[in-house]
């Protein structure tokens, strides 16, 4: 019999993280991988077209929570999982990855069942419980079986926090294997093209952070750092929903979206979107996974929060932690090519899917 593998998809970022390890696995003629995905991204240009991006198939189980509180969102997909595992398949191994509300709570599902649960990208810590996604680390790393971290950094704080060596894995970054997977149609994609930007001379902006998007005084800060940054240099924006209502509820919406030199788009999938960003001059996010990514691809990253589960990027990489106030010295500084070159940190080298595999081996066969 062939050992079943659950992979939990929830939020874009997650989609990325497990279609890697879905494609090794699915190599394998001793396991077989199905798809969770828990609908916490319900827009098509967030979920479907990701998935027929990165070449996954359709999921093979869809729990349909859509959005809502994380009170909600927790337990909707706690419920919602468990008749799986109880009433339809369960499964002999799960995969959970990032730091979403499905990460903690398909870890608690399985976890009181008995079964064996691997987090992918364990580790991080950014030291703010204020987030929500730190909570979900700290959950989610409480109760794994096996941690698989993408850095020494994520290995430190595992041990820092009494978790047994032995629990502990380093394999790499998942999301650089996504990235080569999708190379060549990401470097196909043309997408500065199609928007009428010059290729090396535009920035790429992406906010959606609660801190950032949701109240008044700061959103109108922050939109405009932005108009005055487009005077220097073309930007385009993909705007995530939450902050594109935000925009609207607040009377900034006609503001930004007239600017000439600022390009406000919709969520774009995957591969236009890293089509974008490779050839990018500076990047404005408040992001996790764009932070490695440029770190990866050597492109200066302006990170408009207090902290990051992922100072790698900061120490090793092209990343900077950046205040709405301080935005403008650091766009010029980039724009005087005074930015510093990064290194890629040790194993984010697009085999991690790879190392992964085998460590599930190891628990289920060898």
């Amino acid at each position: 019999m062939k050992k079943i593998i659950h992979l939990i998809a929830a939020a874009r970022p997650n989609f990325m993280k497990i279609a890697p390890l879905y494609h090794a696995l699915n190599k394998e003629d001793w396991c077989t991988v199905h798809i969770i995905h828990t609908g916490q991204h319900y827009d098509a240009n967030m979920s479907d077209s990701i998935f027929a991006d990165l070449m996954l198939p359709q999921p093979h189980f869809h729990l349909g929570i859509g959005s809502g509180s994380h009170a909600y969102q927790t337990g909707t997909v706690m419920l919602e999982y468990e008749k799986i595992v109880l009433e339809k398949e369960r499964p002999d191994f799960l995969v959970v990855v990032g730091d979403v509300n499905p990460t903690a709570a398909c870890s608690m599902v399985a976890t009181k069942l008995h079964i064996p649960v691997a987090h992918l990208e364990a580790g991080l810590r950014s030291g703010d419980r204020r987030m929500p996604e730190e909570i979900n680390r700290l959950v989610t790393d409480a109760i794994c079986d096996t941690l698989w971290t993408p850095s020494p950094d994520a290995d430190e704080n595992l041990m820092n926090e009494g978790h047994p060596e032995q629990r502990i894995v380093r394999v790499g970054n998942i999301m650089m294997d996504s990235f080569e997977l999708l190379r060549d149609k990401i470097e196909a994609e043309k997408s500065p093209e199609k928007y009428g930007l010059e290729v090396g001379n535009y920035g790429v902006v992406t906010l959606h952070r609660p801190s950032n998007v949701d109240e008044f005084e700061t959103l109108k800060k922050l939109v405009d750092q932005l108009i005055q940054a487009s005077t220097k240099i073309q930007l385009i924006f993909a705007v995530h929903p939450r902050t594109r209502n935000s925009l609207q509820e607040h009377g900034l919406w006609d503001r930004i979206s007239s600017t000439d030199q600022l390009i406000l788009v919709e969520p774009v999938s995957y591969t236009p979107f890293m089509s974008l960003v490779i050839s990018a001059k500076l990047i404005i996010t408040d992001s996790g996974g764009i932070q490695e990514e440029t770190t990866y691809l050597n492109i200066p990253c302006l990170t408009l929060r207090e902290n990051t589960e992922r100072p790698i990027t900061i120490t090793e990489g092209t990343n900077k932690l950046v205040t709405i106030e301080s935005l403008q010295e650091n766009i010029d500084l980039v724009l005087a090519d005074k930015w510093r070159s990064g290194t890629k940190p040790d194993l984010w080298d697009g085999r991690t899917a790879g190392r992964v595999t085998q460590e599930i081996r190891k628990w289920l066969i060898d």
